[in-house]
Parts: structure tokens; C-alpha cells; sequence
């Protein structure tokens, strides 16, 4: 399994928001290349980005920025966040990007997950933000009547290799996170990514045990509940 230190960035800087409420904002640092540095300091190799402004307008707001922090360590970075079209996916693999998401735009227009998984193979991931069960769009403000699990079976057969699972319920709350919503997603066969609401290494090893292949970790690195070199060292698979 991964490990995924996340930088959320909204109006420059490197940001938390709870439950994935825009009002609920937490900014720790105005320097997300800052960020990046420590993540990398404490031997990170994989790093999770998300545009917050791009979410919100659909479109690539701090490009700049994350093409800079993609940059400053060398990391396997996955970016999402207003991504639209393929030419957008294009956009950030050529800005170093290893792997880049498609969320809001994977319900809005499904043929553009077919397409971007005809050209650009698995280095294009499905986001999937669930609420209450269903899948949540626009930088998770709109709830919409699909059922979550359902659509990772799709994207599962429609070739799509690796699903970012989300449960917007318990992101940036430390309470814990939902896993029997992995235990339920890991048999279909895609790599999936747990986010949301993990609060230690205990429920990392649990996280691992059910076979995800990765674990984004923000708030509880971010607020030192959880050391990330520490975390790194408990469940990372080498390579």
C-alpha cells in the first residue's frame, strides 16, 4: 500500500476544509512547495493534489502552483480538481503529473472516462466522493442520485484501474475511517485508494489488510496526529 500525504490548494495556499465544507477552511501553510518539501523530508514518495478552486469552477485554477510542487521532489503525484477534458489531462501529465482524476466530470460525461482510459491508460483515476451513499459532484456541494458503490462497478468495467473512495462524511473529522466501504470495494478488482477520516496507523494497517492500494492521508499529518515518516515506514510497500 501507498502512502498519500495531500495538499489541497484554494486561493494558493495549502489548505483543509471539513467535511468537504468550502466555509469550513483550515490554511496551513501559505507555501504549498513548503509542504511538499517536509512531506518529502519525512520520506514520501507519493503525493495527492487537489485543485479546490479548480473543483469549484471546473477548470484548472492553480495550475502553476501544483506544477511547481509536482516538481520539487520528484514524487509520484496523482492531481485532480477541475479536470474536464482530455486535453486538461494532457495538460498536467506533460506538467509531471504521474497520474491525474477525473471527478465531477466521470458523472457529468461517462465518455470521457472511456475515451481517457482509451489514450491515457492507468494514468488517468476516477475520484468518487460519497455522501450518504451517493456520489457527490462539484467540489462535493451537489449530491447526485447515483449510488457510489454501483459506479465504481462501472468504472471498474469500463477499465478504469484505480478509484480514489472517498466518504465525504468523515473527511478532515479524525473520526475514523469507513472500512467496511473498502472491504466492500476492494474485491472488484481495481486498486483502490482510501480518503477520509483516517486518524492513525492502527486503521492504516486495517486499510492495507483489506488489500487497498493506497491511503490519502491529510488532517491527521497535518495536525500531528499521525507521523508521517512513522506511517510511511508501518505500511508502504517498497518500490
Amino acid at each position: 500500500m501507498k502512502i498519500f500525504p495531500a495538499i489541497d490548494i484554494r486561493g494558493g495556499n495549502a489548505v483543509r476544509l471539513y467535511q468537504g465544507d468550502y466555509n469550513k477552511e483550515r490554511v496551513y501553510s501559505a507555501s504549498p512547495c513548503a509542504v511538499a518539501e517536509s512531506f518529502a523530508a519525512a520520506g514520501a514518495t507519493c503525493l495527492h493534489i487537489v485543485d479546490l478552486d479548480g473543483a469549484l469552477e471546473g477548470k484548472p485554477v492553480n495550475f502553476d502552483i501544483i506544477k511547481d510542487v509536482i516538481s520539487t521532489a520528484g514524487f509520484f503525484a496523482e492531481v485532480g480538481g477541475g479536470v474536464r477534458s482530455l486535453a486538461r489531462i494532457e495538460q498536467y501529465l506533460s506538467a509531471g503529473a504521474a497520474r491525474v482524476i477525473l471527478g465531477s466530470a466521470a458523472i457529468q460525461n461517462f465518455s470521457l472516462v472511456v475515451d481517457a482510459v482509451k489514450f491515457f491508460g492507468d494514468r488517468v483515476a476516477v475520484g468518487v466522493d460519497a455522501c450518504g451513499g451517493k456520489v457527490a459532484i462539484g467540489g462535493w456541494k451537489n449530491v447526485t442520485d447515483v449510488d457510489a458503490f454501483e459506479f465504481c462497478y462501472k468504472l471498474k468495467e469500463s477499465g478504469v484501474r484505480t478509484i480514489i473512495f472517498t466518504d465525504i462524511s468523515r473527511d478532515g473529522t479524525l473520526s475514523g475511517t469507513n472500512i467496511p466501504a473498502y472491504e466492500r470495494l476492494v474485491p472488484i478488482g481495481a486498486d483502490i485508494v482510501a480518503s477520509g477520516g483516517i486518524a492513525d496507523i492502527a486503521e492504516l494497517k486495517k486499510l492495507k489488510a483489506t488489500g487497498c492500494a493506497g491511503a490519502i492521508l491529510g488532517k491527521a499529518i497535518y495536525d500531528g496526529k499521525i507521523d508521517l515518516k512513522q506511517a510511511i515506514a508501518a505500511v508502504q510497500d517498497a518500490g
